[in-house]
């Protein structure tokens, strides 16, 4: 019998974080001290380049995640219109984060990055049973960019 059939959800993009005031006036000060270092030293681009990034994640921040459609397909997994080659992934694993459960899809390829998917409690089974029977399952651990996101809140 095939898991992966009719094995479909519906969850949230990532899990958001609350930030508070200060959290933006801090990222603000810290970009306002970097492009003065960058114009004082005279790195144009890398000023330019932390303006941008400055505000890309406050309008990363502010966008409330989106709720996305999960469904496995002969392939892999479908996410809205997107597929999930399952054989460009080596293993999955299980997450707790804050509460939410995600499968970690880790690539093949070295710098490629993990995939996160979030899923509802209680279909977590089904879910999971459906991953292992197209990928091994191993432990997932969070690297060092996972932890320095996680951190910032972002």
């Amino acid at each position: 019998m095939d898991k992966t059939k009719d094995t479909t959800w519906e969850a949230r993009e990532y899990v958001p974080h609350d930030k508070n005031m200060g959290w933006y006036v801090a990222l603000i000060i810290i970009g306002l001290a970097l492009t003065a270092l960058g114009i004082w030293v005279g790195w144009w681009s890398f000023s330019l380049l932390i303006i941008v990034s400055v505000i890309a994640l406050i309008i990363y921040s502010v966008r409330p995640p989106r709720v996305m459609k999960y469904s496995f397909t002969a392939k892999g997994l479908k996410e809205g219109n997107k597929v999930y080659d399952f054989s460009e992934y080596k293993s999955f694993g299980v997450i707790n984060d804050g509460g939410h459960y995600a499968i970690v899809l880790t690539p093949r390829k070295r710098f490629a990055p993990r995939i996160w998917v979030y899923f509802p409690e209680e279909s977590g089974e089904a879910i999971v049973d459906a991953f292992g029977a197209k990928l091994p399952m191993e432990q997932v651990k969070l690297d060092v960019v996972d932890k320095i996101v996680r951190a910032l809140r972002i």
